[in-house]
């Protein structure tokens, strides 16, 4: 029998699971149908990872190959549950894998955390990656900001922030972005970490990358520095931890900078408030944090407060339900047994699985949807007995729903249409490709 298999989601989690069920050790005769909302793929690389990071963004190279492999089709611009649902997947495939993501804001339930200033991190890290979705503009009118997180995703914010616009161009940021960060009057960008500085989610990557900002004084603080027994454990056990605390060592030597622009690394210090005047953001008070010798912090009662004029929140994402499919609303999450999908009542879903961080939470690197799509795969063929009997599994029935309905979907050649036309667009300044924004102009682009 040949396995019709849909996947929902083009990023690196559904790639990589289609990559693995091509090449899996029991092969079998298998057609496998992407779909994507965006005209275009690759998810979480193209829309959630910092433009100045091309090393990561090499990831590309490699999903690249697994779409061009000749055993995938994609169908981009299409939405999941209006313009195809549950019930059509049922009719066209065996199984579907959903690789949705994580795409929201978790979020931080503070006092005056919606006011007007106070913006959640993933809605910026979409704006400046030209996510077809979002505003052309943002209000970059802010001298003295924060962040709040110790994550990668707090770090690439706060490090957007802080950066020359200038230092951006040799990257593919699209042109809206690079003029709104160059006429950024910011000064100051202070990230906040609840825990200590050898408890912190970043890795050395991110923090390294940091100090070669152009322009841009590190500025630490010693008291966050008094190492309780538990820290110093971790610095000589664990060796990222290690790396971390010599990245740290030059920045609590260094005395005042003559920079223009500074970011700050504040720690011990958990989120209180965040304080108006007329409606707008105006300071951050918190509170001072210390360790509670078992690994943690607890408060110390004493309050502190900064005057800012700008606030992000990078405290984690959270995942959006889907049409008709099982959804857990406190985690954010599809949820499933090791990639198969469960009801209410816990029990197994026919022919519906997950993968990547809609599956299990927005943790871990790229690379670990590698990992997670494996277990995924593994239930999937294990499950047989559950697939669906799709009444109508030929592969040009699918297209012809499609098009019945009105869908300007992208395709494969499409997608290879988009990227060389971004490419041309660089190639006169430079650049590796010039990103195009604007979903009509994609869509037009992928279709001509």
């Amino acid at each position: 029998m040949k396995l019709r298999l849909a996947i929902v989601g083009a990023g690196p989690a559904g790639i990589y699971a289609a990559d693995i069920l091509q090449k899996y050790e029991r092969a079998f005769d298998v057609s496998i149908d992407m779909f994507d909302r965006l005209p275009a793929p690759y998810g979480l690389v193209r829309y959630g990872v910092a433009p100045d990071h091309p090393r990561i963004k090499g990831i590309i190279n490699a999903l690249r190959d697994v779409l061009d492999s000749g055993g995938i089709r994609i169908f981009g611009n299409v939405n999941f549950g209006t313009d195809i649902t549950l019930d059509d997947l049922k009719r066209h495939y065996h199984a579907v894998i959903f690789s949705t993501g994580a795409i929201r804001d978790a979020d931080l339930n503070i006092p005056g955390i919606d006011l007007d200033g106070s913006y959640g991190a993933a809605d910026f890290v979409s704006w400046y990656d030209g996510h077809p979705d979002v505003p052309r503009d943002w209000p970059l009118n802010a001298k003295e900001v924060a962040v709040i997180g110790n994550g990668n995703v707090a770090l690439d914010v706060a490090r957007m922030l802080a950066k020359h616009a200038d230092d951006l161009l040799p990257t593919e940021i699209p042109d809206n972005v690079y003029q709104a960060l160059k006429a950024s009057p910011v000064t100051d960008v202070h990230v906040f970490g609840r825990r200590g500085p050898m408890q912190v989610k970043f890795t050395p990557l991110e923090l390294r990358e940091l100090g070669d900002l152009n322009d841009v004084d590190m500025v630490v603080y010693d008291e966050d520095f008094d190492y309780d027994d538990a820290s110093k454990a971790a610095i000589e056990s664990n060796k990222q931890i290690f790396v971390i605390n010599k990245i740290f060592a030059p920045w609590r030597e260094a005395g005042a900078g003559t920079a223009s622009r500074r970011l700050h690394l504040h720690f011990f210090a958990n989120p209180v408030e965040v304080v108006g005047t007329d409606g707008r953001v105006s300071s951050f008070r918190y509170e001072r944090t210390e360790p509670d010798g078992a690994g943690g912090v607890r408060g110390t009662g004493e309050m502190r407060e900064l005057p800012i004029h700008a606030l992000y929140r990078a405290v984690g994402y959270f995942g959006s339900p889907l049409d008709g499919v099982p959804f857990d609303d406190r985690h954010g999450i599809i949820p499933n047994n090791e990639g198969q999908v469960l009801d209410d009542n816990n029990d197994v879903v026919p022919g519906v699985y997950a993968t990547g961080w809609i599956k299990r939470g927005p943790v871990g690197l790229i690379g670990h949807t590698k990992s997670d799509a494996m277990e995924t795969i593994a239930r999937l063929v294990k499950g047989q007995a559950s697939w669906w009997s799709p009444a109508e599994p030929d592969e040009d029935s699918v297209t012809a729903l499609l098009e019945s309905r009105g869908v300007a979907f992208t395709n494969l050649d499409g997608w290879h249409h988009l990227d060389n036309h971004e490419k041309s667009l660089g190639e006169p300044q430079g650049r590796e490709r010039i990103k195009v924004v604007d979903r009509d102009e994609m869509l037009r682009v992928s279709r001509d």
